[in-house]
């Protein structure tokens, strides 16, 4: 095929408009969008006959490798107590290091102890991964198996990420990078793109050996961590990057506070339980300052990672101190008057939408009082603030359609909405999905969604079932139905 092929969409239309128009991708750009554009020799065409063309979609936050493994661990996320989880990983079948995913603490009456999963399987290592990542569960055995010495085997924060990087090592690379490129295609049948990576681990090292590999079904941004920040920085390596095929350097990514059901996030308010305090910075704020400003100078944009309202107001200090671009990432509860603040120039609030629904209960447990500060989306949007959309996955499914649609309906049961008023708008929600606009034009990269409903006029339940007939990344097609 020569060079210069590419597809021509006939007959599609941009979300809200009735007009059908052409769309022709050559070299990796959208090289022509118009009533009628020509077509070239070798050009593959497709009749859209009708069907809406969007922007391609990416997912701002993932653990994509976690993602990928998730489906391969036990589902407890169901479990309503620390004995049902117990139960459930005793039941499981399968010899060696059994590993669960998924426990939600935030509503249990109990804590995770290593002795209930002892008394359910003797001697048999299990780990259980937390919904949110922050904490890892482990048995006697497990905790023998890693050579850790522990209480109660409920492990939280540092400890627990160390833990997670162990058993996400687990697998042969070879056999995970093809678990990964499934998901990536899987994902790609959804709408998506693209995602933001910030797995835990050599990120952008790791994802050139895919890439090396084959060709990507997705774009990927990988963040950059702390422990192979001198690495990074020895490869000259600055945001925004490219390494390898559709593999660019992402952001550098801090912790500043943990999470709300481990109750670890950081707050002004204190959790019920005395126990839990007012969560816990991972970080003294002068070595926050210290430590972006550091990577700014470098060329790594600074993602923080802030989830309660006292480690969001720390992280924006931290940003009026250091300048530039950044992003705050969660940014699940905000103070009032902190809310403004994230209006600065290239600021970014990257929200994950599904997490009010999953997060309602414990919210409405954990942060008595100042529910109306959580998500705020709506508000956050009126102040002037730039939103991008993500799942935070696996802690939920990478499927877009799912994020718009909480963003929009704040449900996701019979419930009433919860908080409505921080409810968005459809086009807001998906402009904060699609890289911040609804329309192609000539020289954006070739990344497309064709949909089978238009999104401007589908209600919730329209939203989250969204019909995706064909995704495009560099002009390549990632998943193609029939239209």
């Amino acid at each position: 095929m020569p060079d210069m092929a590419g597809v021509v969409v006939r007959g599609a239309r941009m979300p809200g408009s009735g007009r059908p128009l052409d769309v022709r991708l050559a070299d990796g750009v959208v090289a022509a969008v118009g009533a009628e554009v020509g077509v070239e020799r070798g050009d593959e065409v497709v009749d859209a006959r009708g069907l809406t063309v969007l922007p391609g979609l990416v997912d701002a936050h993932v653990h994509w490798s976690q993602w990928a493994q998730v489906r391969r661990r036990v589902d407890v996320g169901a479990a309503t107590s620390p004995q049902e989880a117990a139960a459930t990983m005793a039941a499981a079948p399968g010899a060696g290091l059994v590993v669960g995913h998924g426990f939600r603490a935030g509503l249990w009456s109990a804590a995770p102890h290593q002795d209930l999963l002892e008394r359910a399987a003797p001697g048999r290592p299990i780990a259980l991964v937390s919904d949110d990542l922050h904490a890892v569960w482990l048995s006697p055995a497990a905790l023998a198996r890693f050579g850790l010495d522990h209480p109660t085997g409920h492990l939280r924060e540092q400890e627990a990420f160390a833990v997670q990087t162990r058993l996400s090592a687990e697998p042969d690379p070879a056999e995970l990078d093809g678990w990964v490129a499934a998901a990536s295609v899987e994902a790609a049948a959804r709408g998506l793109t693209g995602i933001r990576d910030f797995e835990y681990d050599d990120t952008p090292a790791v994802w050139a050996r895919r890439a090396a590999r084959g060709p990507l079904a997705l774009r990927v941004e990988a963040a950059v961590w702390e422990p192979w920040l001198d690495e990074t920085l020895e490869r000259g390596h600055a945001t925004g990057d490219a390494v390898a095929g559709l593999v660019r350097v992402g952001p550098f990514k801090i912790l500043a506070d943990g999470s709300l059901n481990t109750r670890t996030a950081a707050c002004h308010h204190p959790y019920p339980d005395p126990a839990d305090g007012h969560g816990a910075l991972n970080i003294d704020p002068g070595d926050l300052r210290e430590l972006m400003d550091h990577v700014a100078r470098h060329g790594l944009h600074p993602a923080v990672h802030a989830i309660g309202d006292r480690a969001n107001a720390v992280v924006l200090d931290a940003f009026e101190h250091v300048g530039g671009p950044g992003r705050v990432e969660h940014a699940q509860l905000v103070a009032a008057g902190d809310v403004t603040r994230f209006a600065r120039p290239g600021l970014v609030a990257s929200v994950q939408p599904a997490h009010l629904l999953d997060d309602r209960d414990v919210a409405e447990r954990h942060w008595p009082d100042v529910t109306a500060r959580a998500f705020p989306y709506a508000d956050l949007v009126a102040a002037g603030a730039r939103l991008e959309l993500g799942s935070d996955a696996p802690v939920a499914p990478p499927d877009p359609w799912t994020a718009i649609a909480a963003a929009v309906a704040r449900s996701g049961d019979e419930r009433p909405p919860w908080h409505p008023e921080q409810a968005l708008d459809v086009a807001t929600a998906l402009r904060a999905s699609c890289g911040g606009r609804l329309e192609l034009r000539a020289g954006d990269p070739a990344d497309l969604v064709l949909l089978g409903d238009d999104p401007l006029h589908a209600d919730p339940a329209t939203l989250r079932a969204m019909p995706v007939l064909a995704t495009l990344v560099g002009g390549r097609f990632t998943h193609r139905t029939d239209p």
